[in-house]
């Protein structure tokens, strides 16, 4: 269906977002099942839904339910129309409605009347949101569960390779990249299960003008049982979506929810990114993407071009989502702006956590590990990043307080004379006379003191993905 409005004569380029500035979600499966034909058509099969729900308990002909549903193909609709055409009642069910009724009439004109029957815009919107949101979720938890099984293998296979452990930039103790990896995985699960119990949870919406159901009552008189709330459940079902306990329209937790897991995961996944990105410089070189990305300008460089994609959408979504946790103050039983102001940062959100997803997978299937860096690097502080075990094995022996003095001179010594900091304690006669020269040397090998790292990393990888059924 067609409208002559203004801006209808914008050239064609002003109609799409292709994506152009948002390279994390182009191309993606989240940016497809997100775009303005999926919101469209999940409009429509809200609509069609409505109507069979209806049908099937005696509140609309048979012949109702299955003429909308032919109707309800988003090919037959024109989106920029619906849009521009959106402007006059404040949302695009309205003019979708009066379409949707236009092509209805024309395939079985005693059907029409059935189109929308006793439902409300924001019926139709929040439920069609609930479906795009459903649909992308089940894309998102799909890579997710990719990208949990490529940090598994990396895990298994780098349980033992020690590295320098840093904290606040600096090294500390050796860990492992198999732990590192471990938990990399384990936030992954984390927004994994996250996600999946929400997608378990989204409901439709039904609630009629003012969530009271009435309308339906209206068309239902001779009802033996309630007919909003077997309608409510027969809707639901249709669309495989929850059937809620009340009406939503002003009750937000829905999209609170959403909100909550979409910026975990982003920020999940954000953490992966931004060790990568540490780990992938030049002077570090630990890990590298397996293939980088260009530069404009300069020949010679790798750039981790994936790492840093999922990192600017692990910098969007928490604002985002903070849009969406904002609409939960919405007054009366409808509100006008804050239901409004969730549609938008809604599906950026899914956007962009879906591109960061897929483009995590991607990262993690092919992301090259450098053991022999890793091990060099254990080696730049000469010995002084087991000041902590020495310590652990001194002051039981000289007494706590001279232990670590005795420790944290030593290893200025050594810093400031570039030695090993063995070389600086085997200066004090304390040291050889508790330890002895071969015990130093036990003491100061980074690869006697990982600790725990390969066990945790075992029970990590105990762990597996929830999977729970919509």
């Amino acid at each position: 269906m067609t409208s002559t409005t203004p801006g209808d004569d914008a050239p064609d380029d002003a109609e799409q977002d292709v994506g152009l500035l948002s390279p994390v979600r182009a191309g993606s499966p989240a940016e497809y099942a997100t775009g303005d034909r999926a919101v469209l058509q999940a409009l429509l099969d809200a609509e069609a839904a409505l109507t069979r729900a209806q049908s099937t308990l005696g509140l609309a002909p048979k012949e109702a339910g299955r003429a909308v549903t032919e109707a309800a193909c988003a090919d037959r609709f024109d989106v920029r129309s619906l849009a521009l055409r959106a402007r006059s009642g404040g949302n695009p069910v309205i003019p979708l409605v009066a379409d949707l009724t236009a092509v209805v009439a024309e395939l079985a004109p005693d059907e029409a009347e059935f189109v929308h029957r006793g439902a409300t815009s924001q019926d139709i919107l929040d439920t069609a949101l609930m479906l795009v949101a459903a649909r992308t979720l089940d894309l998102i938890t799909a890579d997710l569960a990719d990208t949990a099984a490529s940090l598994a293998g990396l895990a298994a296979a780098h349980r033992d390779t020690p590295m320098p452990g840093r904290t606040l930039t600096q090294h500390a103790v050796p860990t492992t990249f198999g732990l590192k990896a471990a938990g990399w995985r384990a936030l992954v699960l984390d927004a994994h299960d996250r996600l999946t119990r929400v997608r378990a949870s989204l409901p439709a919406q039904l609630g009629g003008a003012a969530g009271t159901l009435a309308a339906f009552h209206a068309y239902a008189p001779d009802a033996e049982g309630d007919a909003g709330l077997e309608l409510t459940a027969a809707y639901a079902g249709e669309l495989r979506l929850a059937a809620p306990d009340l009406p939503w329209h002003a009750l937000r937790t829905p999209i609170a929810d959403l909100a909550g897991a979409l910026a975990f995961t982003a920020g999940a996944l954000g953490k992966i990114a931004a060790d990568v990105l540490v780990l992938s410089r030049t002077e570090i070189a630990e890990v590298a993407e397996a293939a980088g990305g260009a530069s404009s300008a300069m020949p010679h460089k790798s750039n981790p071009v994936r790492a840093t994609l999922v990192a600017s959408a692990a910098r969007q979504v928490p604002a985002l989502s903070a849009i969406l946790l904002g609409s939960l103050t919405a007054e009366d039983e409808r509100s006008a702006g804050p239901w409004h102001a969730e549609w938008q940062p809604l599906r950026e959100a899914l956007r962009l956590t879906g591109g960061a997803a897929h483009t995590a997978a991607e990262l993690c299937a092919g992301l090259r590990i450098l053991p022999d860096r890793m091990r060099a690097h254990l080696d730049l502080t000469g010995g002084r990043m087991l000041s902590e075990r020495l310590n652990a094995e001194l002051a039981p022996l000289i007494g706590r307080a001279a232990a670590k003095q005795l420790l944290a001179e030593a290893s200025r010594r050594a810093a400031g004379h570039g030695t090993d900091l063995a070389d600086a304690l085997r200066q004090d006669p304390r040291v050889t006379e508790a330890l002895g020269d071969g015990r130093l040397r036990e003491l100061t090998d980074p690869l006697g003191y990982l600790g725990s790292a390969a066990a945790l990393t075992d029970r990590a990888l105990e762990r597996h993905p929830r999977q729970d059924t919509p």
